[in-house]
């Protein structure tokens, strides 16, 4: 994400669980602000509250780590705000399989406007990133 988004200062981790996503990036500079229903473990900057598209926009990029249920929220926060977006799912919200689910993810990215690649990170279990960010403008 560093190295795809590097203009990024202030980044929404969303579903973050522990907050170890936000630990990484916080060690290399970023301003990260973890959203999840429950507060884990670490100590790091934190929204204790389930993260909607009416959240207030105040990131450079929008990032999810095997975000469960709210990995569709991230594409379409990302669309309608148009900022950045890194995504790793690892299961639907819908009962989709893996892979559709993967597809249905990048090509509602595309439908709201935004350029989706897909790519593999050097990790066990799910590791396929959806990377999205708006289309510049012509």
């Amino acid at each position: 994400m560093v190295q795809r988004f590097p203009t990024a200062r202030v980044v929404f981790d969303v579903a973050g669980g522990m907050g170890k996503l936000n630990l990484a990036l916080s060690a290399r500079g970023l301003d990260v602000t973890t959203f999840d229903r429950r507060w884990k473990h670490h100590d790091v900057k934190f929204a204790e509250r389930l993260f909607t598209l009416a959240e207030p926009c105040t990131c450079d990029l929008v990032v999810g780590m095997h975000p469960d249920g709210a990995t569709r929220v991230i594409v379409e926060y990302a669309a309608q705000h148009r900022r950045p977006f890194a995504v790793v799912p690892c299961c639907s919200d819908n009962g989709m399989p893996y892979r559709p689910w993967l597809r249905h993810l990048a090509a509602l990215g595309r439908e709201q406007g935004l350029v989706v690649d897909e790519v593999d990170l050097p990790m066990q279990g799910r590791a396929r990133v959806l990377l999205g960010e708006p289309q510049k403008a012509a």
